[in-house]
């Protein structure tokens, strides 16, 4: 009597589990990030990071990838998909199956002669999870589908900065192209003016010929950089979904730099990326599969049942003679496995411990990622003063070595040499500004997105 009572409880119960339980494995990471602060910095920077750099342009693009991008229609299309199957072992650990039937057959014995059989009935089926593998199923079915939408948040991310970093790559191109039209203006009317001084006997050849040079090579420059920005605006086009995308120029000044976040960030920070997350998401799933694969060795319980009808007639089908049901129980486990489930349960605690290293190598390189884009930003910004008084420096010699020639005080050389430095410093200085502003995408990035305090 007391084992019928306890094996009654167990099956009401299902309290036996087999398998571990996840916990979250130690990083050891350090608990802030060491660089200082840049610029202007912000306790706060929201989720939708892309709208602080001011430009209705960027909002657009960004808007229009996330809603149409390849790439994320496709997560999108991984997360329904698991919560489709979240939803079956779900239903499969509370809810039995019921299954219709209906059939008519004719059959001929010796002791019967010929005769027809109707049947109309339901039957049923049902595990009883005693040790805990349908449960285990479920929460790891449960942490995929959290590791899909984590994977799908990454995806969105990633496109976000790729859009934006393509855009100010276009915006770049764009001030570039204006200083190479400035400094081919000026190639020309060097140009021009050795060629007055040649024709006036106060001046070689030689002076035409390398104003010439540099017309050309200034000519060449700019036609590069308009077809780069061409192939950059067909890479903001298939990232956005609009093919035919056309982008008005602009200067990459127009641009602020954005509020950067505050020296000392904590590590902790990192656990809000969707790619760690995902990575966690994926080890607690691999860890409740070894409770499947445990439970896997024990018996299964399964309770069946079915009612209906059968009859010889069709007129008599529904009358009380011609019901007819079942219950019943059993067992199913191993005996002689040959080592089968042991082995199964050892492939899933090493893919278990492959998870954990992943997860580790996620942590550490987004703990990477954000040490490489602080000390990008600071360095950039760093260098942005000496750029700028770079340009500033060219552009008065280049003044002064014109002034120069034209009173004949010097060669054309110290022009030459003067327009060459000058159009280098200007590029110099738009391509560190584009890289800064590159920098601060790789910080909201690499931080997750955005940021807040940690509480």
């Amino acid at each position: 009597m007391n084992r019928s009572i306890l094996f009654a409880a167990l099956l009401l119960s299902g309290c036996i589990t087999v398998g571990p339980d996840y916990q979250r494995p130690a990083t050891g990471l350090p608990a802030v990030f060491g660089e200082p602060a840049v610029g202007s910095t912000a306790a706060t920077v929201p989720q939708q990071w892309w709208a602080l750099y001011n430009d209705a342009t960027l909002v657009e693009l960004v808007r229009a990838g996330l809603e149409a991008n390849a790439d994320v229609r496709l997560a999108r299309a991984r997360v329904e998909e698991a919560e489709g199957l979240l939803r079956e072992a779900h239903a499969t650990l509370y809810f039995p199956l019921i299954q219709g039937n209906a059939g008519a057959s004719r059959a001929r014995t010796i002791q019967l002669g010929t005769a027809n059989t109707f049947t109309l009935g339901l039957s049923t089926s049902f595990e009883i999870d005693l040790w805990g593998r349908l449960r285990h199923s479920e929460r790891a079915v449960q942490d995929q589908l959290l590791a899909s939408r984590y994977g799908r948040d990454t995806v969105a991310l990633t496109l976000a900065a790729s859009i934006a970093r393509a855009y100010f790559a276009a915006l770049s191109l764009d001030s570039q192209y204006i200083a190479s039209e400035e400094i081919l203006k000026a190639a020309n009317e060097s140009l021009g003016l050795a060629k007055k001084r040649a024709a006036a006997g106060v001046a070689s050849d030689l002076d035409v010929y390398q104003a010439g040079g540099l017309q050309s090579a200034a000519a060449a420059q700019a036609k590069e950089i308009a077809r780069q920005r061409a192939a950059i605006v067909h890479q903001l086009g298939t990232l956005t979904g609009k093919l035919d995308l056309a982008l008005p120029a602009k200067n990459l000044d127009a641009l602020p730099i954005p509020p950067l976040p505050p020296s000392g960030l904590p590590s902790q920070l990192l656990e809000r990326r969707p790619d760690v997350r995902q990575a966690e998401a994926t080890l607690a799933a691999a860890t409740e599969r070894i409770g499947v694969a445990r439970a896997a060795q024990f018996p299964t319980l399964s309770l069946t049942g079915s009612f209906g009808v059968q009859s010889a007639e069709l007129s008599s089908m529904f009358s009380s003679t011609s019901r007819v049901w079942s219950l019943g129980a059993g067992l199913l486990g191993p005996i002689i496995d040959g080592g089968r489930y042991a082995a199964r349960t050892e492939q899933a605690q090493a893919q278990a411990r492959q998870a954990e290293a992943g997860y580790q190598k996620a942590v550490e390189t987004a703990f990477r990622e954000v040490a490489d884009a602080l000390s990008n930003v600071r360095l950039a910004a760093d260098s942005e003063t000496d750029l700028r008084s770079r340009v500033d420096q060219a552009r008065n010699a280049l003044r002064l070595a014109q002034r120069r020639y034209e009173s004949g005080y010097s060669a054309y050389l110290e022009v030459l040499d003067a327009q060459r430095t000058l159009n280098d410093a200007q590029l110099a200085f738009i391509r560190n500004r584009q890289a800064y502003l590159s920098y601060s995408v790789d910080l909201m990035n690499a931080l997750g997105g955005g940021w807040s305090p940690v509480g």
